[in-house]
C-alpha cells in the first residue's frame, strides 16, 4: 500500500513515487516508450484512466514520465496534482509540434522559451491585463547545453499553445491568416500544452519547460507517421532526461 496521497487523477502504486523531475509527453504510449527504453528499474506508479505513469532510474537519478494527454486542460490537472501533491519541483514537456518556420525542419527540436496563447487559462489567477508565460531558465539553459552535447539540431524561442487542433479554419484560405501572423512574429510552432504548464509552474513556485520534435510543417504540408510521434524522437527524450539529472541537486 502507499503511503502517498490520492489525488483525483493520480493514485500512487507503488512506493517509489516520483522522482524531483517528471517528463510528460502527450501520448501514454511513448511514456511506455520512454520508461522502457531509457530507464533502468521502471516501476508502473500510476494508471489512473490508463495515464501511465513510471518512475525508475536515469545515469543513477531518480527520475519519472508520465503522460499529460493532449490540451492545456488535461496537462493543468496533471501539473497541477504533481507540483502540489508529490513533492515534484520540476515538470518537462517532452512533445510533438508543427513547424510554421521555413528553417525548421522536421525532427528538429525546439525549446519553448515561452509560450504564446489563444487559451482563457490565465483567468484562472484573476490578473490584471496579460501574463507572458515562460520557461524554468534553469530548465531551459540546461537543455541547450544537452543539445549543444549531443549535436542535435534545435531552435530557442516562442511556441504558440492553442486550445484548438482542427478549428473552423480547416480547408478554408483566410484560416491561415492567424498562422502566418504567428510567423511574421517569430514564432517557431504551434503546440496545444506548454502555456498552461509555465503559468501552473509560476503559480505554484515551480519549474516548467517544453521541449517539442518537430512532427509536421504547419505550410509546407509534410508531416511524420504516428509510429515515428511515438518513439523516433530519441534525442529530445536524450536531452530532456539530461536536464533531469542536471537538475537533481539544484
Amino acid at each position: 500500500m502507499s503511503n502517498f496521497p490520492k489525488t483525483p487523477h493520480i493514485n500512487v502504486l507503488d512506493d517509489i513515487g516520483f522522482g524531483k523531475t517528471v517528463l510528460m509527453p502527450g501520448d501514454p504510449l511513448r511514456a511506455k516508450f520512454i520508461a522502457e527504453n531509457f530507464l533502468e528499474n521502471p516501476v508502473l506508479v500510476n494508471n489512473v484512466r490508463g495515464v501511465q505513469g513510471h518512475t525508475g532510474y536515469y545515469k543513477g537519478v531518480k527520475v519519472s514520465v508520465m503522460a499529460s494527454g493532449m490540451g492545456m486542460p488535461a496537462i493543468g490537472i496533471y501539473s497541477h496534482e504533481l507540483f502540489n501533491s508529490f513533492g515534484v519541483e520540476n515538470i518537462i514537456r517532452v512533445g510533438s509540434a508543427g513547424s510554421i518556420q521555413d528553417h525548421i525542419n522536421l525532427y528538429d527540436i525546439v525549446i519553448a522559451q515561452g509560450a504564446c496563447t489563444d487559451s482563457a487559462w490565465q483567468s484562472q489567477f484573476h490578473l490584471p491585463g496579460t501574463f507572458a508565460p515562460i520557461a524554468s531558465y534553469e530548465l531551459l539553459s540546461e537543455a541547450v547545453k544537452a543539445c549543444e552535447a549531443a549535436g542535435a539540431t534545435y531552435h530557442v524561442g516562442n511556441v504558440n499553445s492553442s486550445d484548438v487542433f482542427y478549428g473552423d479554419h480547416v480547408g478554408v484560405p483566410e484560416g491561415l491568416d492567424s498562422v502566418y501572423g504567428l510567423k511574421k512574429m517569430g514564432v517557431m510552432a504551434l503546440e496545444m500544452e506548454a502555456a498552461a504548464l509555465y503559468m501552473n509552474a509560476a503559480r505554484y513556485g515551480k519549474r516548467g519547460l517544453c521541449i517539442c520534435t518537430i512532427s509536421d510543417h504547419v505550410l509546407k504540408g509534410v508531416e511524420t507517421t504516428a509510429q515515428e510521434r511515438q518513439t523516433a524522437f530519441t534525442q529530445m527524450m536524450q536531452v530532456a532526461l539530461d536536464v533531469a539529472v542536471a537538475m537533481e541537486n539544484q
